[in-house]
């Protein structure tokens, strides 16, 4: 505690860079994520291409990665935007499936009824497709989220500046303080990010918790509601 607290703007500095490495890159994936998909589920060759560059691309090594995009992108090799990068590929693996499975949860019923409205099919897909698939997207967003927090400590080993180079740090000096520090710092970091996540989704999506509600205020919650009781599902209409 001593040793944090004497270090504390030091921490805070490395958890700042960091978080900027985490999140620039699960915003780019997104963005990126969501045309990819769409196209996957409009076109079967295309989604079974689109999975499969998607599952490969995930099993690259991080590290090897780091080292690899240098020469290609012409940057040094502590260069930020190698992390952001490489990151960035990572968050589009793991969303493109998240994407493509949000938007097959939505009900084809309800794209019908949106085309016999008139809906034409880019304003169909902002303001149908896209808001009713946000509570499975953002379920894989907060994978993301972990997953980056997690990765970016590895770049730390090329000397990018993040919550990991308190692991190499107090490797080196056989300082287990140091690394405790930076292990708490970033599950802090992470459960910080899931929660921002699930307050945005929770804003987003303000009709799944109305459909909640009246779920819950339904005859059969009402009749489940007395059998947990041990009362018949007509006791509550006789009284």
């Amino acid at each position: 505690m001593d040793w944090f607290l004497s270090n504390s703007g030091m921490v805070l500095e490395r958890a700042g860079q960091h978080l900027l490495l985490a999140l620039v890159p699960m915003v780019l994936g997104l963005v990126l994520s969501i045309p990819l998909a769409q196209l996957a589920r409009m076109n079967a060759t295309l989604r079974s291409i689109i999975l499969t560059a998607s599952s490969l691309l995930y099993t690259i090594p991080s590290l090897a990665l780091f080292i690899i995009l240098p020469p290609l992108l012409g940057t040094r090799i502590l260069d930020p935007l190698n992390v952001i990068v490489a990151l960035t590929l990572y968050a589009i693996a793991l969303l493109v499936r998240a994407a493509l499975d949000a938007f097959d949860s939505v009900d084809e019923d309800l794209r019908q009824a949106a085309v016999a409205m008139g809906y034409k099919p880019g304003l169909r897909f902002l303001q149908v497709d896209l808001p009713l698939s946000l509570p499975v997207m953002f379920a894989g967003l907060r994978v993301v989220s972990v997953s980056n927090i997690s990765l970016v400590s590895v770049a730390a080993l090329l000397g990018v500046g993040n919550l990991g180079m308190l692991f190499t740090d107090g490797l080196q000096r056989t300082f287990v303080t140091e690394v405790v520090v930076g292990i708490v710092a970033i599950l802090v970091l992470a459960l910080l990010m899931d929660g921002v996540l699930v307050l945005l989704e929770r804003l987003l999506t303000p009709w799944t918790r109305a459909a909640k509600g009246t779920a819950d205020s339904s005859p059969a919650a009402d009749s489940g509601r007395n059998a947990a009781a041990g009362l018949p599902a007509t006791a509550e209409a006789a009284g």
